[in-house]
């Protein structure tokens, strides 16, 4: 064969059977493979499903004091002292602006969330016009800072 057999060989009879030849082995496999055949649904009925257990947490138990110093007043119920637990409300959801010292001129260290709740730890001092108290969250001593005492209320301990 030399290169003048060449355009002889390819002529449409060639290409036509080789097009024949390509889809019978294209329906083959399709049928093969079951795409031509009736589909039906796998009857699987209730399927298992996969279910991963997830303890609750448990409760902490933190120690409760034994007894108060001699001359410790006890605050009246509803008024912010130190050792009682208060929540930040009437920010309208906004949150409150907890300082690193009483004022309003103070740098805020972070933002309080409406409904937190802290412990007060120091206070109080008139800074501004208002009554500021210092607040240290129960869980987080990270989360501390100096708050004014007209967005806090007083609510039983955690």
């Amino acid at each position: 064969m030399n290169r003048n057999d060449w355009p002889s060989l390819i002529n449409i009879w060639t290409v036509g059977g080789a097009v024949v030849f390509a889809g019978l082995l294209l329906l083959i496999t399709l049928l093969l493979i079951g795409w031509l055949g009736p589909h039906q649904g796998p009857d699987v009925g209730l399927a298992p499903a996969d279910v991963t257990v997830i303890a609750p947490p448990t409760a902490t138990v933190l120690p409760q004091p034994t007894a108060t110093p001699a001359g410790t007043l006890t605050p009246p119920p509803g008024q912010i002292a130190i050792g009682a637990y208060v929540q930040i409300s009437g920010t309208e959801g906004s949150g409150l602006r907890i300082r690193s010292a009483p004022g309003l001129n103070s740098d805020t260290v972070f933002r309080g969330e409406e409904s937190e709740t802290f412990q007060v730890k120091d206070g109080p001092q008139q800074a501004d016009g208002y009554t500021w108290w210092y607040l240290v969250a129960p869980y987080d001593d990270t989360r501390a800072g100096w708050a004014a005492a007209d967005f806090l209320a007083v609510v039983p301990s955690p």
